[in-house]
């Protein structure tokens, strides 16, 4: 026993030094990224808190040199997200749960699945440019009906996902439960599934919120913009991520101030969601 503790000990001790280098290695590398998400937090604090007033949310966006706020791009966000939100989540809930419930071993399961990862690591851009030609290009003029399509797009793979896999962590003595008593297998979905299911589902609808909340790629080729007040779906419409992009690309600084109060604004909204959607798991697991 001595010899084997013997023979063993330089090896433990070399062991014993590379989990010590590994574990440093492992903790600077989390500084490092850690502290550069600080200071982008932190940069953006500081010019964000400093253009917020109440005029950010009361006035519309303002020509070079003049006053402004963010009043018509909120608005345009606030409505197409609704509306992606309206036509996305009832096809990803009933899509996952077919999925789930109808055809869990199903061949269309599968080939489901595999399309919806597809467009859950999709860019984007593909998204606006695919709604761009056949909305925009065959109506010919970008319009918010184009916009809040492109962010339902994306909104329905994220719902799908969620759907699926919150029905599936049900446990089946549920549904033996609800099929013992005579109740028929939608209403024992309806009833039973999607309550023991609920927060999870709900949790990927806000997460499918954040998801939208900052998409700019698809807007551009979608919705565009407008400067104006405008309750026009069928004509371009305003939104937060596209004005902070083109004014914090322009050479004024009164428009950089505004660009930097509304990404202030979406980060501390998906933040809201975020913090709202663990709440909502954290209630799940201890239900």
């Amino acid at each position: 026993m001595v010899m084997i503790s013997g023979a063993s000990s330089p090896l433990y001790a070399k062991r014993r030094r590379r989990n010590i280098f590994t574990m440093g290695l492992s903790f600077v590398a989390t500084g490092f990224g850690l502290s550069w998400l600080v200071l982008i937090l932190a940069v953006l604090l500081w010019n964000g808190f400093s253009g917020l007033s109440l005029a950010v949310f009361t006035e519309m966006t303002p020509p070079p040199g003049a006053a402004g706020g963010l009043l018509n791009p909120i608005i345009g966000s606030l409505v197409m997200t609704a509306i992606a939100v309206a036509i996305g989540t009832p096809i990803g809930m009933l899509a996952g749960t077919y999925m789930a419930e109808y055809g869990r071993y199903d061949k269309l399961t599968y080939v489901v699945r595999f399309i919806n990862d597809i467009l859950l690591s999709a860019p984007s851009i593909v998204v606006g440019l695919f709604i761009y030609e056949i909305m925009v290009a065959q109506m010919g003029h970008f319009s918010g009906w184009a916009g809040a399509v492109s962010l339902a797009v994306i909104v329905v793979p994220v719902v799908v996902r969620t759907t699926e896999d919150m029905l599936t962590l049900v446990p089946d003595t549920l549904r033996e439960a609800a099929a013992s008593i005579g109740l028929p297998r939608a209403l024992m979905i309806t009833k039973v599934a999607y309550r023991a299911a609920r927060a999870g589902m709900i949790t990927g609808v806000l997460l499918a919120v954040a998801r939208i909340s900052g998409e700019t790629a698809p807007l551009l080729f979608t919705a565009l913009n407008n400067q104006f007040w405008s309750t026009n779906l069928n004509a371009p419409v305003a939104s937060l991520p596209v004005v902070i992009f083109q004014f914090a690309l322009s050479p004024y600084k009164d428009w950089q101030k505004l660009a930097w109060t509304g990404a202030l604004i979406i980060t501390l909204a998906v933040l809201a969601l975020s913090i709202i959607a663990r709440l909502l798991t954290a209630q799940r697991k201890s239900s």
